[in-house]
């Protein structure tokens, strides 16, 4: 299915949607192209919208047969979600990972798309535009980032870990207490930015692990293929891999390493690591 002429498709089509619907915009919005969704911290504009009304035409043109769940299409219809569990391929799209950041004219926002077939992911595209960046990975072949390959590598020993977690505004008080047993010794938590770019410095070995209380697709399956690829690992609290069309036990742990993926799934209380293939 996958093929060097796909690869060199899908990127040039994700290139292409921020070229001509995020970075025109990006600290150009006016008011009224800033909406909110679920609530006040849930932000749409309309780059999200055009960019992913785009790459649904591009990437399904790319591949016929295959389907889109993207986050913007999911808003609208919430029904689209059961293409995951489906037999078509499914390109799984967030427009503008990051939102915030780029309604407030920051850098680290980016466009995230992956492919997957009856829950197995097959290839990701992680972009950061107004980084110049972009991150690729395929099943069972690697990671890279503008052309090197990636290796998560392991913590220094001794080294305070860097671990990256659900936003507060972002997160219930029950999720809040479960995230909380990560402010301990030896760890630096902190609020996470845009989710795929903080797959991204897992990947690269820039910071040392993830702990996410939520499981919409279009925020992690880009960046668990990466990791994965690079050589890192990820678990949920009930020892299984991620599910991507969900019902997965909450909060799930990423980490570049097993022994730092232990560490935390430890203070999170999840049960042992299934015997299962990863991602999933």
């Amino acid at each position: 299915m996958i093929d060097e002429q796909l690869v060199a498709d899908v990127e040039e089509a994700v290139r292409a949607a921020a070229e001509a619907e995020i970075m025109p915009r990006w600290r150009r919005l006016a008011d009224d192209e800033v909406m909110t969704k679920s609530g006040p911290h849930d932000l749409v504009t309309v780059a999200d919208r055009a960019a992913e009304q785009r790459l649904t035409r591009d990437l399904t043109a790319l591949l016929p047969g295959s389907v889109v769940v993207g986050e913007e299409s999911f808003a609208d219809d919430p029904s689209v979600y059961a293409a995951l569990a489906g037999d078509a391929p499914v390109w799984i799209v967030d427009p503008v990972d990051g939102t915030r950041q780029f309604v407030r004219g920051e850098t680290g926002f980016g466009t995230l798309v992956a492919l997957a077939l009856r829950g197995e992911l097959l290839a990701s595209w992680t972009l950061a535009p107004a980084l110049g960046r972009l991150a690729y990975a395929r099943r069972g072949e690697g990671a890279w980032l503008d052309g090197e390959r990636l290796t998560a590598g392991s913590p220094a020993a001794g080294k305070v870990l860097d671990i990256a977690c659900s936003h507060p505004d972002f997160t219930t008080p029950e999720q809040k207490l479960a995230l909380r047993a990560l402010w301990t010794d030896g760890l630096a938590p902190r609020a996470c930015g845009a989710a795929g770019l903080e797959y991204l410095a897992v990947a690269s070995g820039e910071v040392d692990g993830l702990a996410f209380s939520w499981e919409l697709a279009w925020d992690h399956a880009a960046g668990l293929l990466l990791v994965a690829e690079a050589g890192g690992v990820h678990r949920t609290l009930d020892g299984g891999p991620f599910r991507l069309a969900g019902g997965n036990a909450l909060p799930f742990a990423v980490a570049r390493d097993a022994a730092t993926l232990d560490r935390l799934s430890a203070l999170l209380g999840t049960a042992p690591a299934a015997d299962q293939p990863s991602p999933a």
